[in-house]
């Protein structure tokens, strides 16, 4: 396996440390499971769908947990009490998972879904307004009116 060698960038940036230490970690982590399939999908500017195929597993059998800036999703198979009979052949995948994602600032899970075979999670990033943007005026509007005012009052 090819591994990308952050060597360069870190010589020439400030600050990023962190950043490539989560690309380095996670490319050794996933570098032999990737069970069970997963994609990760951007479906508006600040929305984000991540789908785990479990076939097999039940809303009771998965466990997902949010803190700050890590999803973990883990799946534990519970063995049926009842009596189904011999299994011949055993396609379907019967163990346990965890899948773990790192997650930027203020992105969150907005729902959770079990359909078909299928976890659906939804995440959406919500950026607080003193996070935000926001526009300075030079020499702004505000600025000339006081002054015009304290003039007028002068006079």
């Amino acid at each position: 396996m090819s591994r990308f060698d952050f060597t360069p960038y870190r010589r020439s940036t400030v600050g990023f440390d962190h950043l490539f230490d989560l690309l380095e970690n996670q490319a050794r982590k996933n570098s032999g499971e990737n069970y069970p399939p997963f994609n990760i999908e951007r479906r508006g500017e600040d929305n984000y769908r991540i789908t785990l195929a479990v076939a097999g597993f039940k809303s009771d059998d998965i466990e997902v947990t949010a803190q700050q800036n890590l999803l973990t999703v883990e799946g534990k198979k519970r063995e049926d009490a009842g009596d189904t009979g011999d299994i011949l052949h055993l396609g379907i995948a019967n163990r346990g998972f965890e899948r773990r994602f790192e997650l930027a600032d203020f992105v969150f899970v907005q729902n959770a879904a079990l359909e078909d075979g299928l976890l659906i999670i939804d995440l959406v990033r919500e950026v607080p307004d003193a996070m935000k943007p926001k526009k300075i005026a030079i020499n702004g509007q505000a600025a000339l009116e006081i002054v015009k005012d304290d003039s007028a009052d002068a006079a």
